[in-house]
C-alpha cells in the first residue's frame, strides 16, 4: 500500500515538473516570438495600404514593402477634431487602435454620433500620403473601421489628389461569413469602388452602397456601389462606416484643411 502511494506521489510530481517546464516554455516562446508576430502584422497592414492605394502589395517582398514604405509613404498623425497635423507623436509608434480603448485619448460615442457602432473614437489617428517619385502628392490613404453583421471591419480607403475619387477601398481585417459578408474581400467587388467620387458639390459625404445593383444611366451612378449579395447588415456597415468616416466625426475637419491648401503645398507633404 505504501509502494503504490510513494508511485502516486511520484507520478505527480513528474506529472507536475512537466507542466511546469512546458509552461515556461510556452510563455517564453511567446515573448520571444512576440516582435516577429508584431512585424509580421505590420508588413501586412503595409501591404493592404499599397494595394488598395494601386501600387501593389501582395507581390513584394518585405524588403520591398519596407523600403516602398520609406521612399513613397508618408506617414502623419492627424487630431482629428482639429484636422492639424500632431508632429509630436510619431506615427511609426503611435497606435490609435489602442488610443481609442483609452477614455484619456478617446471620446465616446452614442446614438446619432455612433453610425458605425465602434462605441469610441479616438482623438489622434494615423494617415498616409503616397507621393511619387519627384514627391508629388499622389493618393491619400485613409484608415477607416466600423461594424459590419459579426465584426468590426478594419480596413482602408484611398483617394486621389482630388480627394473626392476612389481608388481603392479594402478590408484587412474582419470576421464577417465567408461567401456572404465574406464578399468584401471580393476582388470585383473591392474594384467597383474605383473612380466612384465621395461628396457632392457641397463637399458633403454622398456615397451609397444600393440594392438591386447601380443604374449605370443615372446621374446618381458615380456616387453608388452595388450591394454584397445575400449581405445586407454587413454592406449596411461598409456604407455606415464610409459616411461615418467622410464627416464630421471623422476625417471631416482633415479633409476641409487638405481642400484648403495650395496644391504645391500637398508635394512632398507638409
Amino acid at each position: 500500500m505504501s509502494s503504490n502511494k510513494e508511485s502516486t506521489a511520484r507520478t505527480l510530481i513528474v506529472a507536475l515538473a512537466v507542466s511546469l517546464v512546458a509552461s515556461v516554455f510556452v510563455a517564453g516562446s511567446a515573448i520571444y516570438l512576440k516582435p516577429v508576430q508584431e512585424e509580421n502584422r505590420q508588413l501586412d497592414k503595409q501591404r493592404s495600404i499599397l494595394a488598395i492605394a494601386g501600387v501593389g502589395g501582395a507581390e513584394r517582398s518585405a524588403k520591398e514593402v519596407q523600403d516602398f514604405f520609406n521612399t513613397r509613404i508618408k506617414a502623419e498623425v492627424v487630431d482629428l477634431t482639429t484636422g492639424e497635423i500632431k508632429s509630436d507623436l510619431d506615427p511609426k509608434t503611435f497606435d490609435a487602435l489602442k488610443a481609442a480603448r483609452d477614455p484619456k485619448t478617446s471620446i465616446e460615442l452614442t446614438g446619432a454620433d455612433d453610425i458605425a457602432l465602434i462605441k469610441r473614437r479616438e482623438q489622434f489617428t494615423t494617415v498616409y500620403r503616397l507621393q511619387e517619385e519627384d514627391g508629388t502628392f499622389a493618393a491619400l490613404i485613409l484608415p477607416i473601421r466600423g461594424y459590419g453583421l459579426w465584426s468590426t471591419l478594419h480596413g482602408f480607403l484611398a483617394l486621389k489628389p482630388d480627394l473626392n475619387t476612389v481608388i481603392g477601398l479594402g478590408f484587412y481585417q474582419h470576421a464577417e461569413t465567408p461567401g456572404l459578408g465574406g464578399e468584401v474581400d471580393n476582388p470585383k467587388w473591392r474594384a467597383s469602388w474605383t473612380g466612384k467620387t465621395l461628396f457632392d458639390a457641397d463637399g458633403k459625404p454622398n456615397i451609397e452602397i444600393v440594392k438591386g445593383g447601380v443604374d449605370k444611366n443615372s446621374p446618381a451612378a458615380e456616387h453608388q456601389i452595388d450591394a454584397l449579395a445575400g449581405a445586407t447588415l454587413t454592406s449596411k456597415g461598409v456604407d455606415r462606416l464610409l459616411q461615418f468616416w467622410l464627416g464630421e466625426q471623422g476625417f471631416g475637419a482633415y479633409l476641409e484643411k487638405l481642400r484648403a491648401e495650395p496644391l504645391a503645398s500637398q508635394e512632398g507633404g507638409h
